[in-house]
């Protein structure tokens, strides 16, 4: 594939620095940006006009900002009627009056062609897992702003500040955050019994296989949006996370060292808790004992469990009320 390198901004263009998620939101309107990350220097020379998204959920900024991408990665998880577009998504382009992006598959990782081929002035991945070699194949493309730290560690707020800056809109990613910080406020005062438990996310048990518990750790946005809803991680997922990878395991026969996890969220079936209260070792699990547990699908709201600046106040009230009858069955 031939990549137009028309798109590079000379390195002269530096007037901004955004550094981590700490720079001023009114220096960072202006253009030139120069954006810091995990995986280099972005410098966007001026707003952009065309505006193109990767991985999961980017192209929900600029969508929350009135922006419509012109490419972004169809759905692969959730899209319970197959058209690429999660439901809040799609709401949002009805909202705008505006038809639905190019979508790309990303199953078997970015499609550098059909990105170049939105001829965009900015991609935007923020929130992702992109390698340094997929950083370098997009950056020919037009310039990126990727993850501030670590692969799929990037919290919402982070992925607003950041994919916000690339736009040039800082100080309206600022805006947005608060926003949703008060509707996120307004649900969970209406729960006082989530005050004080602690909650783990274990990720995909196998029901005929329990042998090894796959969980998220602190770095995973997941446990992270667990403390906006009013919960804590336990010491024990805590003291686990210290790898800095956003997921981890352990085999059950340590399991005792999860009797900190007041409530246990997964993804399954009634068939799993059956399986786990029949297993000799995670029955001795508090959260499964009580049968706290918050069991998710592949749906909508199981795929908002991960945070996004547009399925937060979507899956908000159904999600808080799942956590709260969870907590309640501890007491």
């Amino acid at each position: 594939m031939r990549i137009n390198l028309n798109h590079l901004v000379p390195v002269a263009a530096i007037l901004l620095c955004v550094a981590g998620t700490t720079a001023q939101a009114d220096e960072q309107d202006r253009f030139p940006v120069e954006i810091k990350h995990a995986l280099g220097t972005t410098m966007v020379a001026e707003r952009p006009q065309r505006v193109a998204t990767v991985a999961w959920a980017n192209h929900e900024v600029p969508l929350a900002l009135g922006v419509v991408p012109v490419g972004m990665a169809a759905a692969n998880f959730g899209d319970d009627d197959g058209d690429g577009l999660l439901p809040w998504v799609a709401e949002r382009l009805k909202e705008l009056g505006a038809a639905a992006p190019r979508l790309y598959d990303e199953g078997d990782g970015i499609d550098f062609e059909a990105v170049a081929g939105t001829q965009p002035d900015v991609i935007l991945a923020a929130y992702s897992g992109l390698s340094q070699s997929d950083y370098d194949t997009l950056s020919q493309i037009a310039p990126v702003v990727a993850y501030p730290q670590a692969p799929w560690s990037t919290d919402w707020r982070e992925m607003i500040r950041f994919d916000s800056a690339g736009l040039g809109l800082a100080q309206e990613g600022e805006t947005l955050i608060a926003d949703i910080e008060r509707k996120i406020a307004t649900e969970v005062a209406k729960y006082p019994e989530l005050k004080g438990k602690t909650a783990m996310f274990v990720t995909h048990l196998d029901a005929n296989d329990l042998s090894i518990v796959n969980f998220y750790t602190t770095q995973d946005t997941r446990i992270r949006f667990f403390g906006d809803l009013g919960l804590s991680a336990p010491k024990s997922v805590v003291q686990a996370s210290s790898t800095g990878s956003f997921a981890g395991s352990i085999s059950a026969e340590q399991i005792d060292l999860f009797d900190d996890v007041d409530i246990l969220v997964t993804y399954g079936d009634r068939g799993l808790i059956e399986a786990m209260k029949a297993n000799p070792l995670l029955a001795h699990m508090p959260a499964v004992k009580h049968d706290a547990i918050v069991m998710l699908g592949r749906d909508p709201i199981g795929t908002a469990a991960n945070p996004t600046p547009l399925s937060i106040t979507w899956v908000l009230p159904a999600y808080v009320a799942m956590l709260a009858e969870a907590a309640r069955k501890t007491e």
